[in-house]
């Protein structure tokens, strides 16, 4: 073998493996860069998935806060609309009883109400104003008290002729029928409302006029 055969197959001789170690350091920096993609890959679905998660939350936190702040349903406007009128009313009844009324307990139980009530006719008109909606009428459209505990302007009129402890069993009646309407219309509103304000006063007022209804059946037993 010639000098140039030998240096020629010991040229080959070495570089083949330098081939087969820089073709493994390919295919190892392919599969490396492969795993890369597919875990970035799925960190990006993960990401994605976390993002998509994170929306979720993020829209389900800015619907609350939303209502929170003040978004409200067509529940929310009726029972603003509705209740006004029916606590004016019961205010009124209530500021018949002085000059009226005969019994201690009716007397103070007809101020507590008008107490009550008044500052919340304000409230539930401002809400209707924040609305955009007008306040409760007669006109207003769709309103229905019918089943609401309000009184006819008959009624009113009987009342307000009444005198002691007449005034005070008619006032009783008229005032348990008066908040069992007003209950049935909070509780409307504690299942389909949204706004975070008008449901706590649907509680308050589920909860005080119960109470109340309770006090005029023990008032009218001993009557």
């Amino acid at each position: 073998m010639t000098a140039f055969t030998r240096a020629f197959h010991g040229k080959h001789l070495h570089r083949k493996p330098l081939r087969r170690v820089a073709a493994v350091g390919v295919v190892a920096a392919g599969a490396l860069m492969l795993s890369a993609c597919g875990s970035d890959g799925d960190g990006a679905s993960g990401m994605s998935g976390m993002d998509h998660g994170g929306s979720k939350s993020s829209a389900t936190a800015t619907a609350t806060a939303a209502a929170e702040a003040g978004d409200a349903d067509q529940a929310d406007v009726t029972f603003a609309q509705m209740m006004i009128p029916h606590h004016e009313q019961a205010v009124a009844m209530a500021e018949l009883a002085d000059g009226r009324a005969s019994d201690a307990e009716i007397k103070d139980l007809a101020a507590k109400i008008e107490k009550a009530q008044d500052p919340e006719i304000k409230t539930m008109t401002a809400w209707l104003k924040s609305w955009g909606k007008p306040t409760a009428t007669g006109d207003t459209p769709g309103m229905n008290m019918s089943g609401d505990g309000m009184m006819s302007d008959k009624d009113m009129k009987e009342l307000k002729a009444m005198q002691g402890k007449e005034f005070d069993k008619m006032f009783a009646q008229m005032m348990i029928d008066h908040h069992d309407g007003a209950i049935a219309m909070a509780k409307t509103e504690q299942k389909s409302g949204r706004h975070a304000d008008a449901k706590k006063m649907a509680d308050a007022i589920v909860t005080g006029q119960s109470a109340e209804v309770k006090q005029l059946r023990s008032i009218l037993d001993r009557l």
